[in-house]
């Protein structure tokens, strides 16, 4: 008979048996998600579906101080009998690895007052307003003769994390977003809008969908335009595009080994440095409203911003780059020792970049624009030059022509090549910050704040095919 174990029953059977397999330390991590999702093509709701998932991983360490060395081993779900040779695996995994490089004591702690709690859920109920607004403007899109194709997700991820030295804890990550496509009825001119949210009370398909219908007018004129630097304005979703992909790479081990673009010429990092003559602020923070997200280290593999040792380890409050001067690289306590910081700061899901004094919307900036580009989203981003983080990518779904204060038109697709830390260094107006969604990357990093951005050369640097 197989017996399916809560996920406090499964990290306190899996200590257990890893003592008995001889593991000098344990530390067990139970992630259970429950999501629900809503998919529409041509106007018409096509599914909708409820999903639940569980991952355990097991992470075992024998020896102690410098020759610590640890076995990791994930499942996608465990029973009473898939238990003991995942924890096996663990341990025997960790006997034939040499010592961690990352090697330090595994947190002390104690069970938190939400332990005992079972994991969150997830309905369809979270759609009870969004739902049926969306509704209306599909059967609006029709009487328009528009079409509109699009996916709605809202996922609670409960995590809980146990140790050997004692660690209980808990917590509860709620995670939504949207995404639709617009396009007319001949299939000539496309649009694209997204949003993130956490539970859909404050995403309004109506509000949406006049979005893609004002970009889809803008289409009804279209210019070819060569390729070329042209002033261009970046929402906040299309900032997000570029700076996530920079968020990601402050890793402090990375860049202490000269592979980023935060790596100092002739050895170290560029911590210290100014990146920008503006006053920007990249900073993140485990509880900022409406993008809280784990308030301890959750690792599941370990890296130069996180190591598997530091499971538990809380997160505070971090200001990456402050007044345009790089303050911290994302850091285990390993890598902090390596790179002399003075405390880990490692990894936190979640980023808000600001412009100090900066106030206004896109809108805003593109009434003050003579002639330029107004680019609202990209995709198929790459890196080119991981020194100087240069990417690359298509544009998609919207690039608009803006003339004398107003948009007039939409123009062909093109092909960029940017770094964003270039871009934060020579941008020539703001907006101001606001809750902002990338299209590139919305399953992996939607907790994001952003403001718009003004460049006044930004680097078309061939046309593209793409639609």
């Amino acid at each position: 008979m197989t017996i399916q174990l809560t996920p406090q029953d499964t990290i306190e059977r899996g200590l257990a048996l890893a003592a008995a397999e001889g593991a000098d330390g344990c530390v067990v991590i139970v992630a259970e998600t429950s999501s629900t999702n809503l998919r529409w093509a041509n106007n018409t709701l096509t599914t909708n579906g409820a999903l639940r998932g569980s991952n355990v991983t097991v992470i075992a360490t024998v020896g102690a101080g410098e020759g610590t060395a640890a076995g990791v081993v994930s499942r996608s779900s465990a029973t009473d009998a898939s238990l003991q040779p995942l924890v096996a695996a663990a341990v025997a995994t960790a006997r034939t690895a040499g010592p961690a490089e990352d090697a330090r004591p595994l947190l002390e702690g104690s069970a938190g007052a939400d332990w005992d709690l079972e994991p969150e859920e997830t309905t369809v109920d979270v759609y009870a307003s969004f739902a049926p607004a969306l509704g209306d403007t599909l059967r609006k899109a029709a009487r328009e003769d528009r079409r509109l194709y699009g996916f709605a997700d809202h996922a609670v991820v409960t995590t809980y994390v146990g140790s050997s030295t004692g660690l209980r804890l808990r917590h509860a990550i709620p995670r939504g977003y949207v995404t639709s496509t617009g396009k007319t009825g001949d299939l000539t001119r496309s649009a694209w809008v997204g949003a993130a949210t956490r539970d859909f009370t404050d995403v309004d398909a109506h509000t949406l969908d006049a979005e893609l219908n004002r970009r889809l007018g803008w289409a009804a004129r279209t210019v070819p335009m060569d390729a070329g630097r042209y002033p261009t304005i970046l929402p906040p979703d299309a900032v997000a595009d570029l700076a996530t992909y920079m968020f990601w790479n402050l890793d402090g081990r990375d860049s202490f080994e000269g592979r980023t673009v935060f790596s100092k010429a002739g050895g170290g990092t560029r911590l210290g440095e100014t990146l920008t003559p503006h006053p920007v602020t990249l900073r993140s923070d485990p509880l900022l409203p409406g993008l809280e997200t784990s308030p301890f280290v959750v690792a599941q593999t370990s890296g130069g911003s996180f190591s598997v040792f530091d499971n538990g380890l809380t997160l505070g409050a971090t200001d990456w780059i402050r007044g345009g001067k790089l303050e911290h690289l994302m850091t285990s306590r390993a890598t902090a020792d390596l790179i002399g910081a003075p405390a880990a700061t490692p990894y936190i899901e979640n980023y808000v970049l600001s412009v100090d004094g900066a106030s206004g919307s896109t809108d805003e900036l593109v009434a003050g624009l003579d002639r330029g580009l107004l680019l609202t989203c990209l995709w198929y981003i790459r890196s080119v030059d991981p020194q100087t983080l240069l990417l690359t990518g298509l544009t998609r779904d919207g690039v608009y022509l803006v003339e004398n204060g107003e948009v007039t038109g939409a123009v062909n697709n093109f092909r960029f090549n940017e770094s964003p830390v270039d871009l934060l260094a020579r941008f020539s107006a703001a907006g101001a910050t606001v809750p902002a969604f990338s299209r590139e990357w919305s399953d992996d990093f939607s907790r994001i704040a952003a403001p718009p951005l003004l460049v006044p050369d930004f680097n078309m640097s061939s046309v593209s095919q793409a639609s």
